[in-house]
C-alpha cells in the first residue's frame, strides 16, 4: 500500500529535510479516514505527530482538554489526544521561538499526565524530530545514522529493519521514558521519566515483529528459535502422553516458520510447507468483523493435499487468538486428506484483552476464554491443541538480553503492567470493542464521556459526528464543548 501511494512520482513533490510517516491499522478511535497518522495541529509552532500504542486514562485526559486545556479534539482517537497533551504543555512556554529544553520539559510535564504504551515520533515545524517512549517501554522505537555528503541523515523507526533496508547503521533503541531530538545540529537524548519497570511487549516477539529485526537487544529470529526449541519439549511429553505420533510439522506462515522449523529438528521430524499464502491478503486476524476474518482464511491460505494425505498433521502457529484463523486451517487440513491434526501454539492461551495497542478483542471473543486446552482443541476442531509454557516462552526471549527483567505478558496473565486496569475498565473496553458496536457507522449523540471516553482503546465505532442545527451556537450554549459533545437534548 505504502509503495502503491509514495509512487516516485508523489515522492519527487516532496519538499524539505524531515517527514513523519505511519503505516500501522488503527488500534484506537475508528477505521475513519479523518484518524489516519499523523495527525498535525498548527498551534503552537507546528506538530506533526505518529504514535504506536495506547493510552488508558483518556477520559481523564479529554475532560483535561476541554476544562482547562481548551484544545479541539477533532476524533475519537487517543494518538491526537495525545498530540494536544504535548502541544499544551509545549505552548505554556510562552515563547516566541522554543529551544530542546523548552521541548524535554513540555515532554516530562506530558508523561507525568498520560498512563500507557506509547511509542512516538514527532516534527516541529523548522525545528526537529522528537522521539519519546513510555516509561515502561511496551512499545518499541530507536534511531540509526547513515553517511550523507559531508553529514549523516537520521531515522527513526519502530523496527530495526526499516533501519537495515534503507541503508542505515548504528541501531539504538530509545530507552524507556525516554526523549531523544534531532535537529540539524545535533541530537539530544534526555531521561524524561522516573525508573519504572521496564516490560516490552512480549506480543511484539511472538508476532508482530518482522524475525529479521531487533527489539531491545533481542533478535527476533533468536527468540523464535528458542520458541521452537522449547515448545518441542513440551510437545514430546504431551504426544507421549496422548498415545500418539505425529508425521509431518507444517508451519501457519509466516510468523511461525522459524520456530517450527526448530521443532521439527529437535523431534526429529520431516518438515514441510503444507499452506501456500497469498501475499494479497493481509493480516487476518486484525480485520474488522468475524465474517470477514473467516471469509479471507480461506483466500490468504491454501493446503497442498500432498503434504497432509493420510498423516497425522502438526501444524505450527505462533499464537491462537479468535480461533477463527486456526479453525479454518484445520479443517482446511482435514478436507484435504489428514488423518489427525495436532495443533501447537508457540504462545500459551491468550485469554484477555491486550489495552496497549494490539487489536486483541474482549475476553468473550477469545477462544480460550473460559476455556482449558481439551476445550479450545474441540472449539478449532483439532485433535489435540498444545501450547507453550510462560515461563518457557519469557525464557526465550529473556536469554537473549538478560538485562529484560521482565516482559508485558497481560493477554496471558491479565496483569497489567502500568495498572489502572481493573475490570470495570476491561469490561467498559469490552463494550467498545466488541463486533456488532464496532461495525456501527456512527456514534451515539450522548455525553462525550460516553461516546468518546476512554477512546484509547481498540477497535471502537465508526465515528461520524453529527451536528444538531436546530441548537443555537451562542457562548451560553452549553451543549458545545470541544469534543464534540453538541447534539445533546
Amino acid at each position: 500500500m505504502v509503495r502503491d501511494i509514495f509512487d516516485p512520482s508523489s515522492i519527487s513533490k516532496l519538499v524539505g529535510g524531515m517527514g513523519v510517516g505511519h503505516v500501522r491499522y488503527p488500534t484506537a478511535g475508528s477505521f475513519n479516514n479523518a484518524e489516519a497518522q499523523p495527525f498535525y495541529v498548527n498551534s503552537p509552532y507546528g506538530i506533526c505527530f505518529a504514535h504506536n500504542g495506547n493510552l488508558i486514562n483518556t477520559s481523564s485526559l479529554m475532560q483535561f482538554m476541554d476544562e482547562e486545556a481548551h484544545r479541539h479534539i477533532n476524533t475519537a482517537s487517543d494518538s491526537e489526544l495525545l498530540l494536544n497533551i504535548f502541544a499544551y504543555n509545549l505552548q505554556q512556554t510562552g515563547k516566541f521561538r522554543i529551544n530542546e529544553e523548552d521541548i524535554f520539559t513540555a515532554l516530562k510535564k506530558m508523561v507525568n499526565q498520560v498512563k500507557g504504551a506509547y511509542a512516538c515520533v514527532a516534527m516541529l515545524a523548522g525545528f526537529g524530530l522528537i522521539a519519546f517512549r513510555d516509561p515502561n517501554g511496551i512499545r518499541p522505537v530507536g534511531t540509526a545514522t547513515r553517511a550523507s555528503g559531508s553529514g549523516k541523515d537520521y531515522i527513526i523507526a519502530s523496527e530495526s529493519v526499516v533501519a537495515d533496508a534503507s541503508g542505515f547503521t548504528d541501531w539504538e533503541d530509545v530507552k524507556p521514558g525516554e526523549a531523544v531530538i534531532i535537529t540539524r545540529s545535533r541530537v539530544s537524548r534526555r531521561q524524561i521519566a522516573p525508573p519504572a519497570r521496564f516490560a516490552p511487549d512480549m506480543f511484539e516477539f511472538v508476532y508482530f515483529a518482522r524475525p529479521d529485526s531487533v527489539i531491545d537487544g533481542v533478535s527476533v529470529y533468536r527468540s523464535r528459535m528458542s520458541m521452537g526449541d522449547a515448545l518441542a519439549e513440551k510437545v514430546k511429553q504431551v504426544l507421549k502422553d496422548a498415545n500418539l505420533s505425529v508425521d509431518v510439522v507444517i508451519p501457519v506462515p509466516d510468523t511461525s516458520r522459524v520456530a517450527a522449523l526448530n521443532l521439527a529438528q529437535a523431534l526429529g521430524l520431516p518438515y514441510r510447507e503444507g499452506f501456500i499464502k497469498n501475499r494479497y491478503v493481509g493480516r487476518t486476524f486484525i480485520m474488522p468483523g468475524q465474517q470477514m476474518r473467516k471469509k479471507n482464511v480461506r483466500k490468504k491460505l491454501n493446503a497442498m493435499a500432498l503434504e497432509f494425505v493420510d498423516k497425522n498433521v502438526l501444524i505450527v502457529d505462533d499464537s491462537i487468538v479468535r480461533g477463527t484463523t486456526s479453525k479454518e486451517i484445520v479443517q482446511m487440513a482435514k478436507d484435504v486428506g489428514a488423518k489427525k491434526v495436532i495443533v501447537a501454539s508457540c504462545a500459551p492461551p491468550i485469554r484477555y484483552p491486550n489495552v496497549y495497542g494490539i487489536d486483541m478483542p474482549s475476553r468473550k471473543e477469545l477462544v480460550a476464554y473460559n476455556r482449558d486446552e481439551d476445550g479450545i482443541a474441540s472449539a478449532i476442531g483439532a485433535d489435540l491443541a498444545i501450547f507453550q509454557t510462560l515461563p518457557d516462552l519469557v525464557e526465550s526471549v529473556r536469554q537473549w538480553n538478560p538485562k529484560i527483567s521482565e516482559f508485558d505478558c497481560s493477554v496471558f496473565t491479565g496483569e497489567y503492567v502500568t495498572g489502572c486496569v481493573d475490570e470495570a475498565y476491561l469490561e467498559h473496553l469490552e463494550s467498545l470493542r466488541a463486533d456488532n458496536v464496532r461495525g456501527k457507522l456512527q456514534l451515539d449523540t450522548g455525553s462525550a464521556q460516553d461516546r468518546v471516553g476512554d477512546s484509547a482503546q481498540q477497535g471502537k465505532d465508526k465515528v461520524g459526528f453529527q451536528t444538531n442545527t436546530s441548537s443555537p451556537v451562542t457562548a451560553s450554549d452549553d451543549t458545545i464543548g470541544l469534543h464534540n459533545s453538541f447534539g445533546k437534548p
